[in-house]
């Protein structure tokens, strides 16, 4: 992942403009070069990793999954980590907590939307949120729920699996894990209503 220079004025968001010569010409937003970003992950990806894994309830796949699109915003963004790698730790577990807030976060707003309607196999969300939501606050919220209810919604909307794969990992028809899925969110949604985690 080799930086790439620019000329122009950059913005606030670390896009740089095009010069006054050139407008025409669109310019690369800068990378990270390779060794920054390898030493800023030597320094800092242990460290990261376990909070992750403290974060995904020891979801290894999910933690590393994190992990890694942390990193890829990092070399996305070397302007936020211009003081250098051994300073970029608050930086990276900001935007890793953002990361899994957001995670767990669409959990909550596939409550919301499903209601009484017929549960799909996925559950997406790409809406940003501004306040930091403690990621724990939705694992003890799950806890409140009966062990098969809890253990699809892990599976389908945790560990991002489709009915069928689901299904195969617990060992119970398909139809039996929407079924579960169904009752489970319907059961959830109150939940994370007094907790304060369904989107309004």
């Amino acid at each position: 992942m080799q930086g790439h220079s620019a000329g122009g004025v950059p913005d606030d968001t670390g896009r740089v403009g095009a010069d006054p010569d050139h407008r025409a010409e669109a310019r690369p937003r800068p990378t990270m070069d390779r060794d920054t970003l390898a030493e800023l992950h030597r320094l800092h990806a242990s460290a990261l990793f376990r909070a992750l894994l403290r974060l995904t309830s020891g979801d290894r796949g999910k933690a590393e999954d994190m992990l890694q699109e942390t990193f890829l915003r990092a070399w996305q963004n070397p302007q936020a980590l211009a003081r250098g790698p051994e300073h970029g730790r608050p930086w990276l577990f900001t935007v890793a907590r953002r990361i899994a807030i957001d995670h767990f976060r669409s959990l909550s707003a596939r409550a919301k939307e499903l209601g009484d309607e017929t549960p799909e196999d996925r559950a997406t969300s790409d809406d940003p949120y501004e306040e930091v939501v403690v990621a724990h606050a939705v694992r003890e919220a799950l806890a409140e729920l009966g062990p098969h209810h809890r253990e699809v919604l892990v599976e389908l909307h945790l560990n991002d699996r489709s009915t069928t794969d689901a299904a195969a990992v617990l060992g119970i028809p398909p139809g039996t894990v929407k079924s579960r899925n169904f009752y489970a969110v319907r059961a959830l949604r109150p939940v994370l209503e007094r907790r304060g985690l369904a989107p309004a």
